[in-house]
């Protein structure tokens, strides 16, 4: 899948750090919040960040069994997923039924433009075993560690049906170089600029996340890497077999 996809050397790769982003502070300014997803969202356009979710979607929205879906994207951010994800279900002829979920109540509040909102910890996800046809969660995961991060995958696993989706950064110091470099002519704020080094540094390698993944769920997850140093990881609940 080109050049980005190539086993990059062990010196070029370091050792996942915890790291601290200043947007994850509970009491940071609305403002500044908002300035700083603008640049989330602009970098994801131009980066590779909305095609690499794109072609899961795509991919989902294709296997999916029913023609109407629930879909429910963890940490929602400023609901662009959600916006990408109903322009492609209709694409495809698929009825969506969106769910937005995020631990800043005003952020959840913003998705309710795109689908109903809950504010929650992806953590301990508020709904049921098998509950939604399609479980999103998009540059969030580098966000924890250790147990914390065991139980967000094992979380995505059981309210899953048909599909989970996880979208996140491919650690390496050429994707770091790359974003330091970009958020300059980009205008990215400083804050912007802080956080999406740390997370690059909080990223995986397709090789981590697949263990993880398999580790948590059983499962065998497909892990592909995309075009701008990310990572798609996507599985099938086992329950499936059991329908």
């Amino acid at each position: 899948m080109g050049g980005w996809n190539v086993r990059l050397p062990r010196w070029l790769v370091p050792a996942r750090r915890r790291g601290h982003e200043i947007l994850d502070a509970p009491d940071i300014d609305t403002a500044l919040r908002e300035r700083s997803h603008r640049d989330i969202d602009l970098s994801n356009r131009l980066l590779g960040g909305t095609r690499a979710l794109s072609l899961a979607l795509h991919q989902a929205f294709a296997h999916a069994p029913p023609r109407t879906l629930s879909l429910l994207d963890v940490g929602s951010g400023s609901g662009e997923n959600l916006l990408l994800a109903r322009r492609l279900a209709r694409k495809a002829g698929v009825t969506l039924r969106p769910f937005a979920l995020d631990i800043d109540e005003r952020l959840a509040r913003r998705s309710t433009m795109q689908g109903a909102s809950v504010c929650g910890s992806a953590t301990a996800l508020p709904f049921a075993d098998g509950a939604v046809d399609v479980v999103v969660c998009s540059l969030l995961v580098h966000h924890f560690c250790g147990d914390d991060l065991t139980q967000v995958v094992r979380e995505l696993h059981r309210v899953a049906r048909y599909r989970v989706i996880i979208h996140d950064l491919r650690r390496s110091w050429i994707a770091a170089g790359g974003l330091w470099v970009a958020s300059f002519p980009l205008g990215f704020h400083p804050v912007s600029r802080h956080d999406g080094m740390t997370s690059v540094m909080r990223g995986f390698t397709a090789g981590e996340l697949e263990s993880l993944i398999a580790q948590v769920t059983g499962s065998s997850p497909e892990v592909s890497h995309r075009l701008g140093y990310r990572l798609v990881a996507s599985w099938a609940p086992e329950r499936i077999g059991a329908d």
